[in-house]
């Protein structure tokens, strides 16, 4: 054999693998898509968490300054969280346990949000949560049992 046809042999080789490679990542794009019947509530929910992990550090760190007004805004905050990181896994797991996750997770969210209405005025991160929560509650009420 000579150089000719091993570089050949070796063209050859490469493009095999290449379309092997392309045809198994086609093949796999399937496994790939993005849950979109609830796209809505795991956004909300998503930014719901986020917001409210902000407001707990800031009620923390006031409450931490001996500011005792923002106790009950911490525990409504801090409960509100565990619910809607509940809901947001069940919503992306299209759980059969969503739309009755969803109703504790209005109560949740209402209790929260009222909560940082009371500071809203005072400080952005009770506002962004209350608005946050505002937003959870109505995507919510539309699937909860």
């Amino acid at each position: 054999m000579n150089r000719r046809e091993v570089l050949l042999s070796g063209l050859a080789l490469a493009g095999t693998a290449i379309v092997g490679n392309v045809q198994a990542a086609d093949d796999h794009a399937h496994h790939h898509h993005i849950a979109t019947r609830n796209a809505d509530l795991i956004s909300a929910s998503s930014d719901c968490v986020q917001k409210g992990q902000v407001c707990l550090n800031h009620c923390l760190d006031l409450l931490g300054q001996g500011d005792k007004q923002m106790a009950a805004c911490a525990k409504s905050v801090n409960q509100m969280l565990a619910v809607c990181g509940a809901l947001q896994q069940l919503a992306s797991q299209e759980s059969a346990f969503l739309a009755r996750q969803a109703k504790i997770a209005m109560d949740a969210c209402k209790q929260c949000e009222d909560e940082c209405k009371k500071h809203a005025d005072k400080h952005e991160a009770c506002k962004a949560c209350m608005e946050s929560c505002a937003s959870c509650y109505k995507e919510c009420k539309k699937i909860a049992a």
